[in-house]
């Protein structure tokens, strides 16, 4: 594995740098003060061709490798996680359909999504449980030439702007084993029965809307089956929550960097009995903690965007990666809080926008609980020679 960003990675690092420190960095703390939506800076990331991140060149997308990817949610989130969010869960879907979709389906849809003009999420979790997917209660059951789909879904990001909404529902509640009889549909907005019927308040990651959505008995037609075969839709949406998860540990990281980046300034302006604070060991000790744990944090998460790449099987290593790096963000956000003191503490500072944000990272596309099940599945796994 090669260390370094190759000169067209780099490259496209600046035009994002370059884009957050001109478009995001300046409002964001007006924009979460007002409760607005970002709506200009979205535009602005259509503009860039960001909501083709994973669609592929043929149906208009910028059809990035797996590590560009994360670099978008990386250098966004250094600016704001909460705008990065409107990003995460459109190019994960973008990435289920060109993976999953028929051809009719992904001409269909994927060229608007990747221009913007349409906008996508991910209805997969539900009042009643969020991890356990294969505990959901939505179903849908097929009825001449449509579905007729009935159940809530919460935390839904997007949800005012989806169109279509991918939804994991059950179409064979009896299927043994359970994810055997799960399909995605992918319903759009303005059918019957389908409203999106609240905003979910928030302790962070502001910006993009969480919403409840409640499907009614919605009509939706047979060919809106993703990949047009029922019984599939479990693989789909792992598949997808793979390269999600590696979303996650890049807007992690991004979190950890805006919060060293921070902590380095003021340490160095702060004065204390005459000195900097830079100057004592307690805050430098800090700083090295903070320095290294990004580090490895961006490592993992380059390692398994780039297993991603070479299509290796890579649950175990995006959930070593969103986990540690999640970890690592919450541990930074809190330090740069104690080193900044009172005013890590003020709304003036970023650094309690960076403490509010962080732990969604440890929930996010699968509990830091479910991560280290999930890695320890498959150390055994491969420990028995399994593939």
């Amino acid at each position: 594995m090669d260390f370094e960003l190759t000169d067209e990675q780099e490259m496209f690092q600046e035009v994002l740098r370059r884009f957050v420190g001109e478009h995001v960095k300046p409002v964001v703390r007006e924009y979460e003060r007002e409760g607005r939506y970002p709506s200009e800076i979205v535009a602005e990331m259509a503009g860039l061709g960001l909501f083709g991140i994973t669609v592929p060149a043929e149906y208009g997308g910028l059809d990035l490798d797996t590590v560009s990817m994360s670099l978008v949610f990386e250098e966004i989130s250094r600016g704001w996680m909460g705008v990065a969010g409107v990003l995460g869960s459109h190019s994960l879907s973008c990435r289920m359909i060109a993976a999953h979709g028929t051809e009719e389906q992904k001409r269909r849809w994927l060229p608007d999504l990747a221009s913007g003009r349409r906008r996508t999420g991910i209805a997969l979790t539900e009042p009643g449980g969020g991890s356990d997917l294969q505990g959901i209660s939505t179903r849908a059951w097929r009825d001449g030439d449509e579905y007729v789909v009935r159940g809530t879904k919460t935390w839904i990001t997007n949800a005012r702007f989806a169109d279509p909404l991918p939804v994991l529902v059950k179409t064979d509640p009896d299927a043994v084993p359970r994810h055997k009889g799960m399909s995605v549909l992918l319903v759009e907005a303005g059918r019957p029965g389908y409203e999106v019927t609240k905003d979910l308040g928030k302790l962070g990651y502001k910006g993009p809307e969480s919403c409840e959505v409640v499907l009614d008995d919605v009509r939706v037609p047979a060919d809106c089956l993703l990949g047009a075969v029922e019984g599939r839709g479990f693989v789909q949406v792992m598949s997808g929550l793979e390269a999600g998860r590696v979303n996650i540990a890049a807007r992690s990281v991004g979190i950890a960097q805006a919060a060293l980046d921070a902590s380095l300034a003021y340490a160095q302006q702060r004065e204390a009995f005459g000195r900097p604070i830079a100057d004592f060991q307690a805050i430098q000790l800090k700083l090295a903690d903070m320095a290294t744990e990004l580090e490895a944090a961006r490592l993992l998460t380059r390692w398994a965007a780039d297993r991603i790449d070479k299509g290796l099987r890579a649950d175990v290593e995006a959930g070593m990666a969103k986990y540690f790096a999640s970890e690592a963000a919450i541990r930074a956000s809190l330090e740069a809080m104690r080193i900044h003191g009172g005013y890590g503490y003020s709304t003036e500072f970023e650094i309690e926008r960076l403490y509010r944000d962080a732990p969604l990272m440890a929930i996010g596309e699968g509990t830091n609980e479910i991560q280290r099940t999930v890695i320890a599945k498959g150390l055994l796994r491969r420990s028995r020679g399994d593939s």
